[in-house]
């Protein structure tokens, strides 16, 4: 029987990996790209068979919306030190040039992971652009301002696929917590961020039907809060990817607009009333432009990729 089972495992595992292989990601945020949350997502891409290219902001650019500058050389150290001051305006880690840094903007480390980057290590577009998870939620009017919303935004506005994530409990810490302190609370979280991230992308671009999603807009994804102590006790019932549940939702509150059919209603609950419901991840459709919820019409296009993986649930709350 454990022959078995090991055997179905690998199968399983054959099978997520045909999946994925080959298939083109651009990582970026706002956080800047050495936080840890970035670098525990990009290794959860990969280790799925995701071929992923990082670019994202030297240092923290949170709540920077869609700002664009020329990239500048280093006037101080990247974030943690992690390069020195007077370094070139885009860089890379020594020892894997897939990590990139671009002294600027998300959306101009999202365009310069886009148009520079993609061509360089993938000869084409990407397929897919991740950009977060985020360091703490991004929900109704927040999205305007946010910088990993904004790279999102750009990366549809160039034509392609992406969706920004954002996390509750997610920290502005070095990615090197994630080896000293692999046990804390703030690892355990970044992890399950990851992880429920890469399924969502996983389960997005599994149909081979194209386009993966409408023209000119995104995906805003918000992640509940984990439940986890600072020492990486459990301490609710938020403390494993397998906890967490997938809502279809809108943008903002409204008592007027008429939403695609959904569990029986054609009113969407808003994604700030499901994120603080508990062990859920909301998924709203976003205007790139504008940053506004859709039309019905529209969200339909996306509830019907989706609904076939059995993914999305029905919110009581």
């Amino acid at each position: 029987m454990q022959c078995w089972t090991y055997f179905l495992q690998a199968i399983s595992l054959a099978i997520l990996l045909q999946t994925t292989s080959g298939q083109k990601i651009v990582l970026t945020n706002d956080d800047g790209w050495a936080v840890a949350q970035i670098r525990a997502q990009r290794d959860s891409l990969v280790a799925v068979g995701f071929d992923v290219v990082l670019s994202a902001p030297a240092e923290n650019k949170s709540g920077t919306g869609s700002s664009s500058a020329t990239p500048q050389p280093l006037s101080q150290p990247c974030e943690f030190n992690t390069c020195p001051t007077g370094s070139p305006a885009e860089g890379f880690n020594a020892s894997d040039t897939r990590l990139n840094y671009v002294n600027s903007f998300p959306v101009d480390s999202v365009r310069f992971g886009i148009q520079t980057l993609a061509p360089q290590f993938f000869g084409s577009a990407p397929d897919f652009i991740v950009s977060g998870p985020n360091v703490g939620n991004n929900l109704g009017t927040v999205t305007q301002n946010s910088g990993t919303v904004g790279a999102a935004c750009e990366a549809a506005k160039e034509g392609l696929p992406s969706t920004a994530f954002s996390a509750a409990t997610a920290s502005q810490v070095s990615y090197t917590t994630l080896t000293s302190s692999p046990s804390s609370g703030v690892t355990k979280s970044a992890l399950i961020y990851a992880e429920l991230t890469t399924n969502f992308t996983r389960t997005l671009l599994a149909s081979a039907a194209r386009p993966v999603l409408p023209a000119g807009v995104t995906l805003n994804v918000n992640y509940a809060a984990t439940t986890f102590t600072s020492s990486g006790t459990a301490n609710g019932d938020c403390a494993s990817a397998s906890d967490f549940k997938w809502v279809f939702t809108r943008l903002l509150k409204s008592s007027t607009a008429v939403d695609v059919e959904d569990c029986g209603s054609t009113r969407l609950p808003d994604e700030g009333t499901v994120v603080g419901s508990g062990c859920f991840a909301s998924v709203t459709v976003m205007n790139a432009t504008s940053k506004s919820d859709v039309s019905a019409s529209v969200q339909a296009q996306v509830l019907q990729r989706l609904q076939p993986s059995g993914l999305l649930t029905c919110f009581t709350g």
